[in-house]
């Protein structure tokens, strides 16, 4: 890649409770000229035709998407699901991050069930690589070390964090959606909320037809960016934390021919070699970024290089990431058949239709998870979800069901990796079985919601957390939520 072309400077990408350490490049060369903006023209006014009228309608097919999707359909509530593009999955399947982040506790728990749960255990078995249920939990160092290196052990521990087929887990989302009753609508993209006094009632959308409404009695907010809520004038947070990987930018890609067993060998056992190969990739290409295994041997999973500096809420910065991703998958391609192990006969095989996308906008709720109370332990006294922590110094993380309800907007719920929390915070709660968890609590409220013809900062939180339970999510005591509940009153 040329000097003129990209300048880039590394900054550090990892922590000590950093997973899958990996630098992050900000680049200051842009490839193509900036537009001529200036000036404005008038839309004209005009009806437009209602498509449908629903209980509630999600907006995104991503993993929170679908999970909200199927948790208000199986509590018995009319759902449609608007998505952008020909699949669902989000980026599990169209942004190549077939990697699951941990769904497991630091002694082997498992605590991101529910939809998480059923989802995979309904995958084929040969679309799904990780340990077996045995061994979660174990700090066995032959098979921690085993594990570490095919993405599943953090820590010395080893945990359940599948590598998923992207294909077939696209064709699960949509038979678990149509099984459950939702309606799904492909090729549409919703352009803007429909608000009224304050309260959300639905959506624009746009497609092939041109402009429809879609009315909802509560409207979910999966887009991952929060357009929806930002639209309808929300409150939201857009802080990070600089030189970390959680708010860069890419499109991910896989390899084919390759043999990742060969490739984790030498390198497990050459580091001195490894660190001259990166060393001459990030020469040779500018950005650089060595694979991750897949759900098979022969596929490896580049989810790199991260570039920062770019907004995912800028056109032209997306398409800038763009550009640059195509050509280093190639470049990747080339530079790995030479000179890496295992990749002798290696192809491009896909690259992701959607940007991988970690951070734009996160909502100002009711609730928030914050830094200053993973190390508490305590159950939030409205809980709707568990999450594992980031180190085994902390414990299981209480959600609270105000992460995914607006400070004033109503009619709207959100799930996925747009909600109510701090930039630390946001780190994990962003990856993919998170978006499960806040996804499935958001349809689950919202069927509660649409059910009673309450607001959803009205309902029944106790309401909510037995509809979770009773579709497999894996919620703390009812006691110990009381509890909480008591000594946050008590405190007031």
């Amino acid at each position: 890649m040329a000097d003129n072309e990209v300048k880039m400077q590394r900054i550090a990408g990892h922590s000590e409770d950093r997973f899958l350490g990996s630098d992050v490049f900000e680049s200051g060369g842009r490839n193509l000229p900036p537009p001529r903006r200036g000036g404005t023209v008038r839309e004209d006014a005009r009806d437009i035709d209602i498509y449908h009228q629903c209980d509630v309608v999600v907006i995104g097919g991503g993993p929170a998407g679908c999970a909200a999707a199927w948790a208000a359909a199986k509590a018995g509530a009319d759902v449609t699901l608007v998505e952008r593009y020909n699949h669902l999955g989000g980026l599990s399947t169209g942004g190549m991050v077939m990697w699951i982040d941990r769904m497991t506790d630091w002694q082997g728990n498992h605590v991101i069930q529910g939809f998480a749960r059923e989802f995979i255990e309904r995958m084929p078995a040969d679309a799904v690589a990780g340990p077996p249920r045995i061994d979660w939990g174990s700090t066995d160092k032959g098979k921690a070390a085993y594990w570490g290196q095919r993405t599943t052990a953090f820590h010395g521990i080893v945990c359940w964090a599948p590598t998923i087929d992207p294909e077939r887990m696209k064709l699960n989302n949509q038979e678990m959606l149509l099984e459950a009753g939702v309606r799904i609508v492909f090729h549409a993209w919703a352009a803007r909320p429909l608000v009224e006094h304050g309260v959300a009632k639905g959506v624009i959308f746009e497609s092939k037809a041109g402009r429809n409404a879609l009315l909802a009695k509560v409207v979910i907010d999966t887009t991952g960016d929060g357009d929806m809520f930002a639209r309808a004038g929300a409150d939201f947070d857009t802080d990070i934390e600089e030189g970390d990987v959680h708010h860069s930018m890419n499109t991910g890609w896989v390899l084919g021919g390759v043999d990742m067993d060969r490739w984790i060998d030498w390198k497990v056992h050459n580091p001195d070699q490894l660190r001259q190969f990166m060393d001459r990739g990030r020469e040779e290409l500018g950005f650089f970024q060595t694979p991750y295994v897949s759900w098979r041997s022969d596929i490896a999973l580049f989810l790199g290089p991260r570039q920062s500096g770019l907004s995912a809420l800028d056109v032209d910065d997306m398409t800038e990431v763009e550009i640059r991703s195509h050509r280093l998958m190639e470049g990747h391609c080339h530079f790995f058949r030479k000179h890496a192990p295992g990749f002798d006969n290696a192809y491009s095989l896909q690259s992701g239709n959607q940007l991988g996308v970690r951070h734009t906008r996160r909502l100002a709720g009711i609730g928030r998870i914050e830094r200053k109370d993973w190390a508490n332990g305590v159950p939030a006294a409205d809980e709707v979800g568990i999450s594992p922590s980031l180190s085994p110094k902390f414990p299981v993380l209480s959600v609270p069901y105000g992460a995914i309800v607006p400070r004033s907007l109503d009619g709207l719920l959100v799930g996925g990796r747009h909600i109510s929390c701090d930039a630390n915070s946001h780190g994990f709660m962003r990856e993919i079985p998170q978006c499960w968890m806040t996804g499935h609590a958001a349809g689950a409220a919202a069927a509660v919601a649409a059910n009673r013809g309450v607001q959803p900062r009205e309902v029944d939180v106790n309401e909510v957390r037995a509809l979770l339970r009773s579709q497999g999510a894996h919620l703390s005591d009812d006691a110990a939520v009381a509890a909480a509940g008591q000594a946050s009153v008590a405190a007031e």
